[in-house]
């Protein structure tokens, strides 16, 4: 469970170690109401995970559990490696990532890029998150998920505080859910003010599923998203501050998100990864339609694509 404390906490403890991103007015009339995006996607490794990574590491620190020896271990199908990486170098420790074979190599490539031990292995991320926590127990090693962790959450919802500073009459956050860490980050941050609404591909629905059985439930999981929204079960963090604050989801198809994709990129001159395009495709789908006059931002959070895919 994270509160609004938590994130101000870690919006202290990473200042100056992530950017502030911008907000994009998007084009007049085309909505029922004003429409705006977060472009988080311009953060440090092209995604909102540094903010969690470094803020798990500081906090890490601070506790004395980081050995400079050991440094940080984590799981990823991708951006949580990126960040971990990222982060694990701009303070000065190792960091290794186990990833799927799955893995798309635009950021298996980024990773080692960075300069993180890369270990590749498993047809899914369920087994590369068992191998990394094997390692953490025998090497010491803080681990550092991909989003189920109180300090990795908190790190994310930072976009929420910014975008409240940035837009404070925000009533409707639009944000992409797989396991739940940016989604509970957000909605702790504006809790009380403003509504989340959670948008998930239909083809792994994890909170969705969880709302409808009252419960965290597993779910199969495919699709052009699964990469990045590819959690089978939401995280307890996810789910638990879901349910507190009243986060509703809304399903969309891949051929919303890859129809949105190119209107972000046609439009806007936008390139993020199908899983941040999901968020947008709740607005240009009709999944979710905003009432007449309605502040609606939509958090782009990732841009680790393949360019010739648009």
């Amino acid at each position: 469970m994270i509160t609004r404390l938590d994130v101000d906490q870690a919006a202290t403890r990473t200042q100056g170690l992530t950017r502030v991103t911008p907000l994009l007015a998007a084009d007049p009339s085309t909505f029922a109401g004003p429409v705006w995006f977060k472009c988080e996607y311009l953060q440090h490794t092209g995604t909102f995970k540094a903010r969690g990574a470094l803020n798990k590491i500081l906090a890490s620190q601070e506790r004395g559990e980081l050995r400079q020896d050991a440094g940080v271990v984590v799981a990823s199908g991708g951006n949580a490696g990126l960040a971990n990486a990222y982060a694990a170098a701009r303070l000065g420790i190792p960091a290794t990532v186990f990833v799927p074979e799955s893995a798309p190599a635009v950021k298996v490539q980024k990773i080692k890029a960075i300069g993180a031990t890369v270990v590749q292995g498993g047809a899914e991320y369920a087994v590369a998150y068992e191998a990394a926590l094997a390692h953490a127990e025998e090497t010491g090693a803080v681990y550092c998920h991909a989003y189920d962790q109180p300090e990795i959450a908190a790190g994310a919802g930072v976009v929420g505080v910014e975008l409240l500073t940035q837009l404070p009459d925000v009533e409707t956050i639009l944000v992409a859910v797989g396991g739940g860490g940016l989604m509970a980050g957000i909605a702790a941050a504006v809790e009380g003010r403003t509504k989340v609404v959670a948008v998930e591909p239909e083809s792994a629905p994890s909170l969705h599923a969880a709302l409808e059985a009252g419960q965290p439930v597993d779910v199969a999981v495919s699709g052009i998203a699964a990469d990045s929204l590819g959690a089978r079960r939401i995280g307890e963090i996810g789910w638990s501050v879901a349910v507190r604050t009243g986060v509703g989801s809304v399903l969309v198809t891949d051929a919303d998100i890859i129809a949105a994709r190119s209107v972000l990129w046609s439009q806007y001159r936008i390139v993020v990864e199908h899983g941040a395009a999901a968020a947008f495709a709740a607005l240009t789908s009709g999944a979710y339609t905003p009432a007449p006059g309605e502040q609606v931002a939509v958090i782009l959070c990732g841009a680790n694509t393949d360019p010739a895919t648009l």
